[in-house]
């Protein structure tokens, strides 16, 4: 027997390193790889979400109601209204999603008319982005405006590709351009750049997905910038923001002071950071770091390697809503992923860059981490749609089948509730 087959030998019989890329690729290529990946990097970041927005706000909560746990009940009561829909929407076929599509969109549009209306929109931080309800239930209509447009955007231009009518820009651009700037012009009028940002990033993923001319894309996206920077120059807080950014080490104590606080929280982490609900930063010096500034906590309490492990799920993340995209057969259902990806993935870039400080701040929440029901139930469901469309993932039905019933179907089955 030759060396060659000796260690080919050696290899079957006690598997090795060499043994385990091969061992991975195929991992990848199972029918249910993509359904797995979003389900599990969803509920891991949520669970940390929940443990980092209880460390996050504990303290000033305290000060504020005597009570700890405050923000904690309020996000616990977002997640068990957003993992039902989830549940739900991971099992609707696709015609359901388009069929609410366009009510979705109409609806998301006139809340952020009535978020405009003085005295029914309310004003954070500078900001018109909410509508109250009395107490603590607000509503953030720009958070479902983008599930919305994704949703929209995907069966306007799928309706268009099964007619065969995307052959000239025009069809491409009307009316998605149109509904889009209506959205984003409503945004902005509320000054919600960050919000802008990622609606126009869902416009320009669709068109690519759908084939857009390189020109027409290049010209769209250098209007979108053009468009941004005017937003920023004439507004002058967004101008501040972005001069803050420029200069750092300038107004430390004043514009750069919630980014300089940032940093300092996540360089005290070091690599394995300061432990659970040992952070100093919480202690009044960082603002808002239950919400758009929470990965700064989670740089301190659980170091570089804890910092890795979140962008390392939103990694997973994006690379299982580009699969579910590339994979699945629907035009329509490869549109919404690609537009549902874009989403998450640049809006926790941006989060992200901006905590680092590599990126100007905008506010915008980390998905699935930061505090805020506004936007943790339109994440969830657009989860629960990405789960729905893995399961159309060719080979996935029959994986589905040989795995058997979930415990959820199990539980509705011996409640009578599950299909027959």
């Amino acid at each position: 027997m030759s060396v060659g087959e000796l260690r080919a030998r050696a290899d079957e019989e006690e598997p090795g390193p060499r043994g385990w890329f091969p061992g991975m690729a195929g991992l990848l290529d199972r029918p249910l790889t993509s359904y797995y990946l979003v389900l599990g990097c969803s509920m891991l970041l949520l669970a940390l979400g929940m443990v980092m927005v209880l460390s996050a706000s504990s303290i000033r909560q305290y000060q504020n109601t005597g009570s700890a746990f405050t923000l904690f009940e309020k996000q616990a009561l977002w997640v068990a209204i957003g993992l039902p829909l989830m549940w739900l929407a991971s099992r609707m076929p696709a015609k359901i999603f388009r069929t609410l599509a366009y009510p979705l969109m109409l609806l998301s549009a006139l809340a952020l008319v009535v978020v405009l209306v003085p005295g029914l929109g309310q004003s954070t931080n500078g900001a018109q982005r909410w509508i109250s309800f009395g107490g603590p239930f607000q509503l953030q209509p720009s958070e479902p405006a983008k599930l919305g447009l994704v949703l929209w955007g995907a069966d306007l231009l799928a309706r268009k590709e099964r007619l065969r009518q995307l052959t000239e820009w025009r069809q491409l651009l009307i009316p998605l351009l149109p509904g889009t700037g209506v959205l984003v012009m409503l945004v902005m009028l509320g000054s919600d750049l960050g919000t802008t940002l990622v609606l126009l990033t869902i416009f320009l993923a669709i068109l690519w997905v759908v084939g857009a001319p390189g020109r027409l894309f290049v010209g769209l996206a250098g209007v979108t910038g053009v468009l941004v920077a005017i937003l920023i120059v004439v507004e002058p807080y967004r101008l501040q923001r972005l001069t803050g950014f420029l200069d750092q080490s300038g107004n430390q104590l004043s514009l750069n002071y919630q980014g300089i606080q940032g940093l300092y929280a996540i360089a005290s982490g070091g690599w394995f950071g300061t432990g659970l609900g040992e952070g100093r930063a919480k202690w009044n010096f960082l603002p808002n770091p239950e919400t758009d500034f929470i990965f700064a906590i989670i740089g301190e309490e659980l170091g570089l390697i804890g910092t890795l492990v979140v962008l390392g799920l939103f990694g997973l993340l994006a690379y299982a809503g580009l699969r579910i995209a590339r994979r699945v057969k629907d035009p329509f259902m490869q549109l919404a992923a690609a537009g549902a990806t874009a989403w998450l993935a640049v809006q926790a870039i941006v989060n992200i860059g901006a905590v680092i400080g590599v990126l100007p701040i905008t506010g915008i929440p980390l998905p699935l981490v930061s505090y805020g029901g506004s936007a943790l139930i339109p994440t969830l469901i657009v989860l629960g749609m990405l789960l729905s469309f893995a399961k159309r993932e060719p080979g996935a039905r029959q994986a589905l089948a040989a795995r058997g019933p979930g415990p959820a179907t199990l539980a509705l089955s011996w409640l009578g509730l599950a299909k027959r």
